[in-house]
């Protein structure tokens, strides 16, 4: 796993431990005799120390969902407030109705205690982060400064180190340029050209790269996302900027240098212990989810079979992790194919897909087919529950790339294949945030985003949104 950014850690802990402080403070004023001393009343009230410091944990997620450990962020007073009320207010409602639902604690419940911890809390916050905090990190920058390389030297690259040069709020330290061909130059822009990609090991190791940021103009995709694996190699971070991948810039809050997106493509957490995990939680998830919906599940099954002759559930082979082959889950929602009409839809699929036509026409369906109450689950995307067994399982994951049919993942491109490093999901970034609005192509780049970025904290943020996604029929069809 990655390293950390220092800055980012210090800021972490500095807002858990003032959030739980608060907490703690609240519930002494609050719920106590006044006539208790502090440190009596903590020898006392562990327990529910213990659900404080959860709370502010849960809040940590809030933050970081908000873009608080962000660099462009943390720099900018106004963003930095506005987005710190943002998640104040975010997460005190969230934790009011959890613990409101689940009766587990009155103490969070209580109104006085939750409207104490905001009084304490935001002036803390914005004294000693909003403002202290950034000014100590624009002082002490240096002492955070990542030996940075770009790799490309068009038009994009120069851009980026002419303004990291020139705006360099983030304390970035450009040590060169690493080109994508044979070095014709010694330096670019008064910047020093250290050699070229295929030399780049040899460079980190000289020149002790803590970031590399590829900013490649005129590249494919092929290429570029091996050049992206030579450097994940090296165990630095990873930063991209490219035209190839402006999609995910269009649908997701990414980082910033010098006002330029950048986004983070470095594996911090696909390793055993998070995927192991990441199963854990599938399994966990699914089986309450089954539990909670079989009322709604129950129902459905009932309308489905008697809208129409045929099976409850639409069974299709779908591609998974590492391309192999599973039975795929769904409800029903058109009558059975009598007339050969998939075959059809694969010759249509495969001219869209080449043509690289919006994603949302490869969802060919012949609306003849399509039961009464196959409209209904279609537009909510209902059709797509008994995918939680596919999860249990094992064939799938609650997050994760959208899982292909066979002639469709025949036709990809070699690149487009790497969308089954990883197990296929029930939701994902291209579902959330681009849904029918994008091409298959862009579908892809967003799904390779998230191979790359994966983290619990995405995927409960996907989790969490789906659901308005879900009930509001964004994109449903």
């Amino acid at each position: 796993m990655n390293n950390v950014p220092k800055y980012k850690l210090y800021f972490a802990i500095f807002d858990l431990v003032v959030l739980s402080f608060a907490f703690t403070i609240s519930a002494f004023f609050v719920r106590y005799d006044k006539s208790l001393e502090f440190i009596d009343f903590l020898s006392i009230a562990y327990p529910i120390l213990i659900l404080f410091f959860i709370a502010a944990a849960f809040f940590i997620f809030i933050f970081q969902v908000n873009n608080l450990y962000k660099i462009n962020v943390i720099f900018n007073r106004a963003a930095h407030l506005t987005a710190v009320i943002k998640s104040l207010y975010y997460g005190t409602l969230n934790v009011v109705v959890i613990s409101h639902l689940v009766k587990s604690s009155e103490v969070l419940d209580s109104r006085l205690i939750i409207f104490m911890f905001v009084i304490i809390v935001m002036p803390i916050l914005y004294l000693f982060r909003v403002e202290a905090g950034r000014r100590i990190l624009l002082q002490y920058k240096q002492q955070f400064n990542s030996n940075v390389v770009i790799v490309g030297d068009g038009t994009t690259g120069k851009l980026l180190a002419t303004k990291l040069l020139f705006e360099n709020p983030e304390g970035i330290n450009i040590l060169g340029f690493v080109v994508n061909h044979k070095v014709n130059e010694k330096q670019l822009n008064g910047i020093e050209v250290l050699g070229s990609v295929e030399n780049i090991s040899e460079i980190s190791r000289q020149f002790r790269i803590d970031e590399i940021i590829i900013a490649i103009d005129d590249i494919n995709y092929e290429r570029l996302l091996e050049i992206l694996d030579i450097c994940n190699s090296l165990r630095v971070t990873v930063k991209l900027t490219s035209e190839l991948f402006d999609i995910v810039t269009k649908k997701v809050t990414t980082e910033k240098y010098a006002g330029i997106p950048v986004l983070s493509a470095s594996p911090h957490y696909n390793n055993n212990i998070t995927l192991k995990l990441k199963r854990l939680v599938d399994i966990l998830l699914s089986v309450l989810g089954l539990i909670l919906l079989s009322p709604i599940l129950l129902t459905i099954s009932v309308l489905v079979k008697l809208s129409s002759e045929g099976p409850v559930f639409f069974k299709q082979t779908r591609i998974g992790k590492d391309g192999n082959a599973f039975k795929f889950y769904k409800f029903r929602s058109m009558t059975v194919d009598e007339n050969g009409e998939e075959e059809r839809k694969k010759q249509m699929i495969s001219f869209i897909r080449n043509n690289d036509i919006n994603s949302n026409d490869t969802k060919i369906v012949n609306s003849n087919r399509v039961t009464w109450i196959g409209k209904i689950i279609r537009k909510l995307s209902l059709d797509e529950l008994p995918q939680l067994i596919n999860v249990i399982k094992g064939d799938m994951s609650l997050v994760g790339p959208r899982p292909s049919l066979p002639y469709e993942f025949d036709n990809y491109d070699t690149w487009q294949k790497r969308r089954v490093n990883v197990l296929p999901g029930c939701t994902g970034v291209w579902q959330v945030w681009g849904r029918s609005s994008v091409s298959f192509k862009d579908s892809v780049v967003l799904d390779l985003y998230y191979i790359n970025n994966m983290s619990p904290w995405l995927d409960i943020q996907l989790i969490l949104k789906t659901i308005p996604v879900m009930l509001f029929s964004r994109g449903g069809k």
